[in-house]
């Protein structure tokens, strides 16, 4: 038949053809789609009978021509309408199509998920390395003789290096691009968590040194991941994003709890910061060949996904200078940085108390205290996926963002100051251990309420502003985990609990009175 028409167009994926009048070729099968340049793309149609056809789009010109496998001669298709082909006489048949697309899984994820997922597993990585020292610091305590104060000066060393590197992370991923700036955190804090067992048998202000050091490295971590989401998500993913990449900080932890009990009774405790020291290599080799700072700069990144990320998007212009004046002028901000310092106090609290709280009041061994504090974490990675479904749902459902964070954040803490106040009750290790994965579970709520809000209020300046309220969510890190080692020598775990309870309603008051999910700051 002349003139059948192929509808086959350069910028689609695989597709299935059949040949209706054609006893003999039952089916055509179009592949091998390949883009060497701009618009220099190769289909290959192969019918079933064995003979094929190669179909050579050359938009230089107005000619599109194909070449047969069966024959060496090449046939003319005039263009028609975009996205088809006429075929003439000498093909001999009509091809329509039948079947779905057909798309290698590579090809069709999304570019913008997969940076989303190392950031994830960076964050994963993030965890391991931080929640080691919780385990491991049980049998170090011991045959090093540290008294509660001296393990809680070591477990908030780490937050002196992480203080410092909150802000100075933000600008820099802000300006020279969120790929570096998160590269450079995981090479700094996976070495330092190698030198870790050096440092502790060296001395006291060794480690202490080490463990500020392995803070500066995590302490980029969050500004660059933030500014890099808020190049590559589109609004609509943001909460969705956050919650999964922050997941990878709660199955750290169960991963570093889970296998640092293991590893100490079978190796010594120095092999646990030897081992998960050097998983940073593997990811930073994945990381400088899969990412990008942003789309524009990703030269695999499809037109379709790039227009999505396109959509509603901030401008590409490098950012030359902070405002600082304006920043700090809006009481939004003040209102997020105050409620970071409320919810950091008891979450670092829980995150490097834990395993001693289950070993001294609940009488777990080692083993036990790994594990049992495994389901917290696990509960919180649940809920923060969860919770970023449910935000982005209610803001495609036409709910405002501001109501959204607002509803989010105060389930974020009133849940935990709830569970944590029942602990002082229950009689029953096991109740203990249930209240604790409520109280963590219903906190990882907060990544669709505050920890969202940076890219809401100032999408330009996100890494900064995260940078900013990180700063007050380390000093409650510095302040809480060493005033609960100052209290336990001196108080009991009520006094501890009862504290963080007392934050954790401040923050729910001046969350609902003074945050927005609106943009601010342009």
């Amino acid at each position: 038949m002349a003139g059948g028409a192929l509808p086959i167009s350069p910028c689609s994926p695989p597709k299935r053809f059949r040949p209706p009048d054609t006893p003999v070729c039952r089916k055509v099968t179009c592949f091998s789609l390949n883009s060497n340049s701009k618009f220099n793309i190769r289909f290959k149609v192969q019918f079933l009978s064995g003979s094929g056809v190669d179909v050579l789009p050359n938009c230089s010109g107005h000619v599109w021509r194909m070449r047969s496998d069966g024959k060496s001669e090449s046939y003319e298709i005039s263009k028609s309408a975009p996205g088809s082909f006429k075929v003439k006489e000498k093909l001999g048949v009509d091809v329509a199509s039948e079947d779905e697309f057909v798309v290698p899984w590579r090809e069709g994820f999304p570019k913008r998920w997969t940076v989303v997922i190392l950031c994830f597993s960076s964050f994963l990585l993030c965890n391991m390395d931080r929640v080691n020292m919780s385990i491991a610091i049980l049998p170090m305590s011991s045959e090093f003789h540290w008294n509660s104060t001296t393990v809680g000066l070591i477990q908030s060393s780490f937050f002196w290096g992480y203080l410092l590197t909150q802000i100075a992370g933000g600008i820099w991923a802000d300006t020279v691009g969120g790929k570096r700036v998160l590269a450079f955190g995981v090479i700094w804090w996976s070495v330092a968590t190698v030198l870790t067992p050096v440092a502790a048998k060296l001395g006291l202000p060794f480690l202490l040194i080490v463990r500020a050091f392995m803070g500066i490295g995590e302490g980029v971590a969050m500004p660059a991941m933030n500014n890099l989401l808020s190049k590559w998500v589109p609004v609509a993913e943001r909460s969705r994003s956050l919650a999964l990449v922050y997941s990878g900080m709660y199955l750290g932890s169960v991963t570093g709890l889970a296998f640092s009990p293991f590893l100490i009774h079978s190796y010594g405790w120095p092999s646990v910061f030897f081992s998960f020291g050097s998983l940073g290599t593997v990811w930073t080799a994945l990381w400088l060949n899969k990412a990008y700072s942003t789309p524009l700069e990703d030269p695999e990144l499809g037109p379709e996904e790039k227009k999505l990320i396109f959509q509603n998007r901030v401008s590409e212009e490098p950012v030359k200078s902070i405002p600082w004046a304006l920043i700090l002028s809006k009481a939004p901000v003040w209102a997020l940085i105050t409620c970071h310092f409320c919810h950091n106090w008891g979450t670092f609290i829980l995150l490097t108390w834990m395993p001693t709280y289950y070993n001294q009041v609940l009488g777990f061994n080692l083993t036990e205290s790994g594990l049992f504090c495994v389901l917290p974490w696990l509960t919180m990675a649940f809920s923060a996926n969860l919770g970023g479904w449910i935000a982005d749902t209610l803001v495609s459902k036409g709910l405002s963002v501001t109501t959204v964070r607002k509803v989010m954040q105060t389930i974020g803490f009133l849940g935990p100051a709830f569970f944590l106040s029942q602990l002082s009750h229950v009689d029953s290790p096991a109740m203990a251990v249930v209240c604790m994965a409520c109280s963590q579970g219903s906190d990882a709520f907060s990544q669709s309420g505050l920890y969202s809000n940076h890219q809401d209020i100032a999408p330009r300046y996100s890494g900064v502003l995260l940078g900013l309220s990180n700063t007050a969510g380390v000093l409650a890190g510095v302040f809480g985990t060493a005033a609960t080692g100052y209290i336990l020598q001196h108080g009991s775990w009520d006094e501890v609990f009862e504290v963080a309870i007392g934050l954790y309603l401040v923050g729910t008051v001046i969350w609902n009175i003074f945050s927005t999910g609106e943009k601010i700051i342009d």
